[in-house]
Protein backbone atom coordinates (compact mmCIF):
# COMPACT_ATOMS: atom_id res chain seq x y z
CA UNK A 1 0.00 0.00 0.00
CA UNK A 2 1.16 3.52 -0.71
CA UNK A 3 1.47 6.27 1.94
CA UNK A 4 -1.90 8.05 2.06
CA UNK A 5 -0.27 11.41 1.49
CA UNK A 6 3.05 13.17 2.08
CA UNK A 7 3.30 13.73 5.83
CA UNK A 8 5.73 14.31 8.66
CA UNK A 9 5.06 11.03 10.44
CA UNK A 10 8.74 10.48 11.27
CA UNK A 11 8.23 11.04 15.00
CA UNK A 12 4.72 9.64 15.26
CA UNK A 13 3.97 6.41 17.13
CA UNK A 14 0.71 4.48 17.04
CA UNK A 15 -0.16 1.49 19.22
CA UNK A 16 -2.86 -0.87 17.97
CA UNK A 17 -4.53 -2.81 20.79
CA UNK A 18 -6.29 -5.81 19.26
CA UNK A 19 -8.43 -8.70 20.43
CA UNK A 20 -9.10 -11.00 18.53
CA UNK A 21 -5.85 -11.94 16.80
CA UNK A 22 -7.45 -13.66 13.81
CA UNK A 23 -10.29 -13.29 11.30
CA UNK A 24 -11.45 -10.10 9.65
CA UNK A 25 -10.31 -7.76 12.43
CA UNK A 26 -6.77 -9.10 12.15
CA UNK A 27 -6.80 -8.57 8.38
CA UNK A 28 -7.94 -4.96 8.80
CA UNK A 29 -5.21 -4.30 11.37
CA UNK A 30 -2.39 -5.79 9.33
CA UNK A 31 -3.44 -3.71 6.31
CA UNK A 32 -3.26 -0.61 8.52
CA UNK A 33 0.11 -1.65 9.93
CA UNK A 34 1.52 -2.09 6.43
CA UNK A 35 0.24 1.32 5.29
CA UNK A 36 1.45 3.10 8.41
CA UNK A 37 4.94 1.64 8.23
CA UNK A 38 5.10 2.75 4.60
CA UNK A 39 4.06 6.25 5.68
CA UNK A 40 6.99 6.43 8.12
CA UNK A 41 5.13 5.87 11.40
CA UNK A 42 6.51 3.87 14.28
CA UNK A 43 3.92 1.13 14.70
CA UNK A 44 3.39 -1.21 17.66
CA UNK A 45 0.72 -3.88 18.08
CA UNK A 46 -0.50 -5.42 21.34
CA UNK A 47 -2.36 -8.63 20.56
CA UNK A 48 -2.59 -12.25 21.72
CA UNK A 49 0.65 -14.08 20.85
CA UNK A 50 0.66 -17.23 18.75
CA UNK A 51 -2.06 -15.86 16.46
CA UNK A 52 -2.11 -15.10 12.75
CA UNK A 53 -2.02 -11.38 13.52
CA UNK A 54 1.07 -11.73 15.73
CA UNK A 55 2.87 -13.65 12.99
CA UNK A 56 1.93 -11.06 10.36
CA UNK A 57 3.08 -8.17 12.58
CA UNK A 58 6.49 -9.81 12.95
CA UNK A 59 6.70 -10.35 9.22
CA UNK A 60 5.89 -6.70 8.49
CA UNK A 61 8.55 -5.50 10.94
CA UNK A 62 6.30 -3.67 13.41
CA UNK A 63 6.89 -3.92 17.16
CA UNK A 64 4.91 -6.82 18.64
CA UNK A 65 3.83 -6.89 22.28
CA UNK A 66 2.20 -10.12 23.38
CA UNK A 67 -1.04 -9.33 25.19
CA UNK A 68 -2.81 -12.40 26.54
CA UNK A 69 -6.42 -11.27 26.43
CA UNK A 70 -9.48 -13.45 25.90
CA UNK A 71 -12.43 -12.49 23.77
CA UNK A 72 -14.93 -12.09 26.61
CA UNK A 73 -14.92 -10.07 29.85
CA UNK A 74 -14.33 -12.23 32.89
CA UNK A 75 -12.24 -12.66 36.00
CA UNK A 76 -9.03 -11.86 34.10
CA UNK A 77 -10.26 -8.40 33.04
CA UNK A 78 -8.30 -6.49 35.71
CA UNK A 79 -5.08 -8.36 34.86
CA UNK A 80 -5.61 -7.86 31.13
CA UNK A 81 -6.15 -4.12 31.64
CA UNK A 82 -3.04 -3.77 33.80
CA UNK A 83 -0.99 -5.72 31.26
CA UNK A 84 -2.17 -3.45 28.45
CA UNK A 85 -1.40 -0.37 30.58
CA UNK A 86 2.19 -1.61 30.92
CA UNK A 87 2.46 -2.01 27.16
CA UNK A 88 1.17 1.54 26.67
CA UNK A 89 3.79 2.90 29.09
CA UNK A 90 6.53 0.93 27.31
CA UNK A 91 5.56 2.10 23.82
CA UNK A 92 4.74 5.73 24.69
CA UNK A 93 2.41 6.20 21.71
CA UNK A 94 0.95 9.41 20.33
CA UNK A 95 -2.33 7.59 19.60
CA UNK A 96 -3.79 4.33 20.87
CA UNK A 97 -6.09 2.63 18.34
CA UNK A 98 -8.23 -0.07 20.00
CA UNK A 99 -9.97 -2.67 17.83
CA UNK A 100 -13.14 -4.57 18.85
CA UNK A 101 -14.97 -4.67 22.15
CA UNK A 102 -12.42 -6.34 24.43
CA UNK A 103 -9.49 -4.16 23.40
CA UNK A 104 -11.79 -1.13 23.51
CA UNK A 105 -12.77 -2.03 27.06
CA UNK A 106 -9.23 -2.58 28.37
CA UNK A 107 -7.62 0.33 26.52
CA UNK A 108 -10.17 2.88 27.65
CA UNK A 109 -10.09 1.63 31.25
CA UNK A 110 -6.30 1.86 31.21
CA UNK A 111 -6.14 5.33 29.63
CA UNK A 112 -9.36 7.10 30.64
CA UNK A 113 -8.65 9.85 28.13
CA UNK A 114 -5.03 10.52 29.11
CA UNK A 115 -3.87 9.88 25.52
CA UNK A 116 -5.77 10.34 22.25
CA UNK A 117 -7.74 7.12 21.93
CA UNK A 118 -9.39 5.80 18.76
CA UNK A 119 -11.93 3.02 19.18
CA UNK A 120 -13.04 0.88 16.24
CA UNK A 121 -15.86 -1.50 17.26
CA UNK A 122 -15.89 -3.68 14.10
CA UNK A 123 -19.59 -4.32 15.05
CA UNK A 124 -21.10 -3.29 18.36
CA UNK A 125 -20.74 -5.63 21.32
CA UNK A 126 -24.31 -5.01 22.49
CA UNK A 127 -25.61 -6.50 19.22
CA UNK A 128 -23.86 -9.78 19.97
CA UNK A 129 -25.57 -10.56 23.29
CA UNK A 130 -28.98 -10.05 24.86
CA UNK A 131 -30.45 -9.76 28.31
CA UNK A 132 -28.49 -8.34 31.22
CA UNK A 133 -25.13 -8.82 29.50
CA UNK A 134 -26.27 -6.87 26.44
CA UNK A 135 -27.65 -4.07 28.62
CA UNK A 136 -24.35 -3.89 30.50
CA UNK A 137 -22.38 -3.77 27.24
CA UNK A 138 -24.54 -0.91 25.98
CA UNK A 139 -24.18 1.01 29.23
CA UNK A 140 -20.40 0.60 29.05
CA UNK A 141 -20.24 1.92 25.47
CA UNK A 142 -22.17 5.01 26.52
CA UNK A 143 -19.84 5.65 29.49
CA UNK A 144 -16.61 4.87 27.64
CA UNK A 145 -17.39 7.31 24.83
CA UNK A 146 -16.27 10.13 27.16
CA UNK A 147 -12.75 8.62 27.11
CA UNK A 148 -12.71 8.21 23.32
CA UNK A 149 -11.41 10.98 21.10
CA UNK A 150 -12.80 9.31 17.97
CA UNK A 151 -14.98 6.29 17.27
CA UNK A 152 -14.27 4.86 13.82
CA UNK A 153 -17.19 2.98 12.28
CA UNK A 154 -16.77 0.85 9.18
CA UNK A 155 -20.18 1.80 7.78
CA UNK A 156 -22.77 4.54 8.09
CA UNK A 157 -25.18 1.89 9.33
CA UNK A 158 -22.83 0.98 12.18
CA UNK A 159 -22.60 4.65 13.15
CA UNK A 160 -26.39 5.00 13.09
CA UNK A 161 -26.73 1.91 15.28
CA UNK A 162 -24.42 3.51 17.84
CA UNK A 163 -26.25 6.83 17.73
CA UNK A 164 -29.66 5.17 18.13
CA UNK A 165 -28.28 3.27 21.11
CA UNK A 166 -27.30 6.52 22.82
CA UNK A 167 -23.54 6.44 22.26
CA UNK A 168 -22.51 10.11 22.09
CA UNK A 169 -19.16 10.48 20.38
CA UNK A 170 -17.04 12.16 17.75
CA UNK A 171 -17.48 9.85 14.75
CA UNK A 172 -15.58 8.98 11.61
CA UNK A 173 -16.99 6.52 9.08
CA UNK A 174 -14.22 4.71 7.21
CA UNK A 175 -15.30 1.79 5.06
CA UNK A 176 -13.30 -1.40 5.20
CA UNK A 177 -11.11 -1.95 2.18
CA UNK A 178 -9.44 -4.89 0.49
CA UNK A 179 -6.30 -5.39 -1.56
CA UNK A 180 -8.04 -5.68 -4.91
CA UNK A 181 -4.90 -6.84 -6.70
CA UNK A 182 -4.58 -9.82 -4.35
CA UNK A 183 -8.08 -11.09 -5.06
CA UNK A 184 -8.51 -10.13 -8.70
CA UNK A 185 -7.63 -12.50 -11.50
CA UNK A 186 -7.18 -16.22 -11.16
CA UNK A 187 -9.36 -19.02 -12.41
CA UNK A 188 -12.94 -18.63 -13.52
CA UNK A 189 -15.57 -20.76 -11.77
CA UNK A 190 -15.36 -24.42 -12.73
CA UNK A 191 -11.80 -24.22 -14.12
CA UNK A 192 -9.78 -26.20 -11.62
CA UNK A 193 -10.06 -24.36 -8.31
CA UNK A 194 -9.87 -26.14 -4.96
CA UNK A 195 -13.59 -26.90 -4.91
CA UNK A 196 -13.68 -28.42 -8.39
CA UNK A 197 -14.18 -32.09 -7.56
CA UNK A 198 -17.50 -32.67 -9.32
CA UNK A 199 -20.25 -31.24 -11.47
CA UNK A 200 -22.57 -28.45 -10.43
CA UNK A 201 -22.29 -24.90 -9.11
CA UNK A 202 -20.22 -24.12 -6.02
CA UNK A 203 -21.46 -21.89 -3.19
CA UNK A 204 -18.75 -20.67 -0.80
CA UNK A 205 -19.14 -19.14 2.66
CA UNK A 206 -15.97 -17.71 4.25
CA UNK A 207 -15.96 -16.85 7.93
CA UNK A 208 -15.35 -17.97 11.47
CA UNK A 209 -17.72 -20.81 12.38
CA UNK A 210 -19.71 -18.99 15.04
CA UNK A 211 -23.17 -17.64 15.72
CA UNK A 212 -22.38 -14.19 14.32
CA UNK A 213 -21.59 -15.47 10.82
CA UNK A 214 -24.83 -17.48 10.56
CA UNK A 215 -23.59 -20.66 8.89
CA UNK A 216 -26.38 -22.49 10.74
CA UNK A 217 -28.90 -20.38 8.82
CA UNK A 218 -27.23 -21.32 5.53
CA UNK A 219 -27.26 -25.01 6.44
CA UNK A 220 -30.95 -24.74 7.32
CA UNK A 221 -31.55 -23.20 3.89
CA UNK A 222 -29.44 -25.72 2.01
CA UNK A 223 -32.10 -28.45 1.43
CA UNK A 224 -34.32 -25.87 -0.26
CA UNK A 225 -31.34 -24.75 -2.38
CA UNK A 226 -30.77 -28.36 -3.47
CA UNK A 227 -34.43 -28.61 -4.45
CA UNK A 228 -33.75 -25.86 -7.00
CA UNK A 229 -30.16 -26.85 -7.91
CA UNK A 230 -29.70 -30.58 -7.13
CA UNK A 231 -26.01 -30.68 -8.16
CA UNK A 232 -24.96 -27.65 -6.11
CA UNK A 233 -22.17 -27.95 -3.56
CA UNK A 234 -21.55 -25.83 -0.48
CA UNK A 235 -18.09 -25.10 0.94
CA UNK A 236 -17.72 -23.58 4.42
CA UNK A 237 -14.26 -22.04 4.72
CA UNK A 238 -13.01 -21.39 8.24
CA UNK A 239 -13.09 -22.80 11.73
CA UNK A 240 -14.46 -21.74 15.07
CA UNK A 241 -16.36 -22.70 18.21
CA UNK A 242 -19.45 -23.95 16.33
CA UNK A 243 -17.51 -26.22 13.99
CA UNK A 244 -18.42 -29.56 15.58
CA UNK A 245 -22.10 -28.66 15.88
CA UNK A 246 -22.32 -27.47 12.27
CA UNK A 247 -20.58 -30.56 10.93
CA UNK A 248 -22.97 -32.90 12.74
CA UNK A 249 -25.60 -34.04 10.27
CA UNK A 250 -24.35 -31.94 7.35
CA UNK A 251 -25.22 -33.62 4.03
CA UNK A 252 -22.58 -34.97 1.61
CA UNK A 253 -22.91 -31.90 -0.62
CA UNK A 254 -21.41 -29.73 2.16
CA UNK A 255 -17.64 -29.52 2.65
CA UNK A 256 -15.83 -28.02 5.65
CA UNK A 257 -12.28 -26.88 4.90
CA UNK A 258 -11.21 -25.85 8.39
CA UNK A 259 -8.92 -22.85 8.80
CA UNK A 260 -7.02 -21.83 5.65
CA UNK A 261 -4.05 -19.50 5.21
CA UNK A 262 -5.34 -17.99 1.97
CA UNK A 263 -9.01 -17.52 1.14
CA UNK A 264 -8.45 -16.13 -2.37
CA UNK A 265 -8.45 -19.51 -4.17
CA UNK A 266 -11.78 -20.38 -2.57
CA UNK A 267 -13.41 -17.20 -3.81
CA UNK A 268 -12.09 -17.94 -7.29
CA UNK A 269 -13.53 -21.46 -7.14
CA UNK A 270 -16.97 -20.12 -6.23
CA UNK A 271 -19.91 -19.51 -8.51
CA UNK A 272 -21.61 -17.60 -5.69
CA UNK A 273 -20.43 -16.39 -2.26
CA UNK A 274 -22.86 -16.18 0.67
CA UNK A 275 -22.50 -14.54 4.09
CA UNK A 276 -25.67 -14.96 6.22
CA UNK A 277 -24.45 -12.95 9.25
CA UNK A 278 -26.60 -12.03 12.23
CA UNK A 279 -24.64 -8.81 12.79
CA UNK A 280 -21.64 -7.03 11.25
CA UNK A 281 -20.07 -3.62 10.97
CA UNK A 282 -19.03 -4.16 7.38
CA UNK A 283 -17.89 -7.70 6.63
CA UNK A 284 -14.69 -8.23 4.65
CA UNK A 285 -15.73 -11.52 3.03
CA UNK A 286 -18.28 -9.98 0.61
CA UNK A 287 -15.76 -7.29 -0.39
CA UNK A 288 -13.08 -9.92 -1.00
CA UNK A 289 -15.52 -12.02 -3.02
CA UNK A 290 -16.54 -9.05 -5.15
CA UNK A 291 -12.89 -8.10 -5.66
CA UNK A 292 -12.52 -11.65 -7.02
CA UNK A 293 -15.33 -10.97 -9.48
CA UNK A 294 -17.94 -13.09 -7.71
CA UNK A 295 -21.52 -12.05 -6.89
CA UNK A 296 -22.57 -12.28 -3.26
CA UNK A 297 -25.72 -12.92 -1.25
CA UNK A 298 -25.65 -11.27 2.19
CA UNK A 299 -28.04 -10.76 5.07
CA UNK A 300 -29.39 -7.26 5.63
CA UNK A 301 -27.21 -6.25 8.59
CA UNK A 302 -25.04 -3.17 9.19
CA UNK A 303 -22.78 -2.43 6.26
CA UNK A 304 -24.39 -4.89 3.84
CA UNK A 305 -26.32 -2.39 1.73
CA UNK A 306 -23.33 -0.04 1.62
CA UNK A 307 -21.06 -2.79 0.37
CA UNK A 308 -23.24 -3.92 -2.56
CA UNK A 309 -23.09 -2.40 -6.05
CA UNK A 310 -26.07 -0.19 -6.97
CA UNK A 311 -29.01 -2.29 -8.09
CA UNK A 312 -27.80 -5.55 -6.52
CA UNK A 313 -29.90 -5.22 -3.37
CA UNK A 314 -33.01 -6.76 -4.93
CA UNK A 315 -31.25 -10.03 -5.75
CA UNK A 316 -28.48 -10.15 -3.16
CA UNK A 317 -29.88 -8.82 0.13
CA UNK A 318 -32.03 -11.04 2.36
CA UNK A 319 -33.41 -10.69 5.90
CA UNK A 320 -31.17 -12.00 8.66
CA UNK A 321 -32.08 -15.42 10.13
CA UNK A 322 -34.52 -16.23 7.31
CA UNK A 323 -33.54 -19.58 5.72
CA UNK A 324 -36.43 -19.51 3.24
CA UNK A 325 -35.50 -16.09 1.86
CA UNK A 326 -31.82 -17.09 1.76
CA UNK A 327 -32.60 -20.30 -0.15
CA UNK A 328 -34.75 -18.42 -2.65
CA UNK A 329 -32.01 -15.86 -3.36
CA UNK A 330 -29.25 -18.46 -3.68
CA UNK A 331 -31.34 -20.78 -5.85
CA UNK A 332 -32.42 -17.93 -8.11
CA UNK A 333 -28.82 -16.92 -8.87
CA UNK A 334 -27.53 -20.48 -9.22
CA UNK A 335 -30.07 -20.96 -12.01
CA UNK A 336 -28.83 -17.94 -13.99
CA UNK A 337 -25.11 -18.30 -14.82
CA UNK A 338 -25.00 -15.40 -17.31
CA UNK A 339 -26.52 -13.07 -14.73
CA UNK A 340 -23.96 -14.24 -12.15
CA UNK A 341 -21.09 -13.49 -14.48
CA UNK A 342 -22.45 -10.03 -15.29
CA UNK A 343 -23.00 -9.26 -11.60
CA UNK A 344 -19.49 -10.50 -10.80
CA UNK A 345 -17.96 -8.04 -13.27
CA UNK A 346 -20.03 -5.20 -11.80
CA UNK A 347 -19.02 -6.24 -8.29
CA UNK A 348 -15.32 -6.16 -9.14
CA UNK A 349 -15.56 -2.66 -10.63
CA UNK A 350 -17.54 -1.50 -7.59
CA UNK A 351 -14.92 -2.67 -5.09
CA UNK A 352 -12.12 -1.25 -7.22
CA UNK A 353 -13.73 2.20 -7.22
CA UNK A 354 -14.97 2.37 -3.61
CA UNK A 355 -13.27 -0.17 -1.35
CA UNK A 356 -9.60 -0.19 -2.28
CA UNK A 357 -7.65 -0.72 0.96
CA UNK A 358 -5.41 2.27 0.23
CA UNK A 359 -8.36 4.60 0.71
CA UNK A 360 -8.96 3.04 4.11
CA UNK A 361 -5.35 3.62 5.14
CA UNK A 362 -5.49 7.23 3.94
CA UNK A 363 -8.67 7.95 5.89
CA UNK A 364 -7.32 6.46 9.13
CA UNK A 365 -4.16 8.54 8.75
CA UNK A 366 -6.39 11.62 8.45
CA UNK A 367 -7.97 10.74 11.80
CA UNK A 368 -4.54 10.52 13.43
CA UNK A 369 -3.54 13.86 11.94
CA UNK A 370 -6.67 15.47 13.28
CA UNK A 371 -6.12 14.11 16.79
CA UNK A 372 -2.36 14.55 17.05
CA UNK A 373 -1.66 17.52 14.78
CA UNK A 374 0.68 15.78 12.34
CA UNK A 375 1.89 18.13 9.60
CA UNK A 376 0.96 17.23 6.02
CA UNK A 377 0.74 18.59 2.49
CA UNK A 378 -2.49 19.15 0.61
CA UNK A 379 -4.79 16.16 0.26
CA UNK A 380 -3.94 13.72 -2.49
CA UNK A 381 -6.10 10.80 -3.58
CA UNK A 382 -4.43 7.37 -3.62
CA UNK A 383 -3.01 6.43 -7.00
CA UNK A 384 -5.23 4.04 -8.91
CA UNK A 385 -3.80 0.58 -9.56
Amino acid sequence: MLPPRESDFSSFTVLHAVQPGDGGVARVVIDLVRAQLAAGMRVAVACPPDTSLAAAVREEGAALHGWRAGRDPGPRLVRETLDLARVIRTVGPDVVHAHSAKAGLCARLALRGVLPTVYQPHAWSFEAVGGAVGALALRWERVAARWTRRIVCVSEAERRTGERAGVRASWSVIHNGVDVARFAGGAAPGSGGPADSGEGPVVVCVGRLCRQKGQDVLLAAWPAVLAQAPTARLVLVGDGPDGARLRAGAPPSVRFTGAVDDTAPWYRAADLVVLPSRWEGMALAPLEAMASGRPVVVSDVDGARESLPPGHERLCLVPSEDPAALAAAVGRLLGRPELRRSMGRQAHEHVLSRFDVRRTGAAVADVYRDLAGVRCTDHREPISP
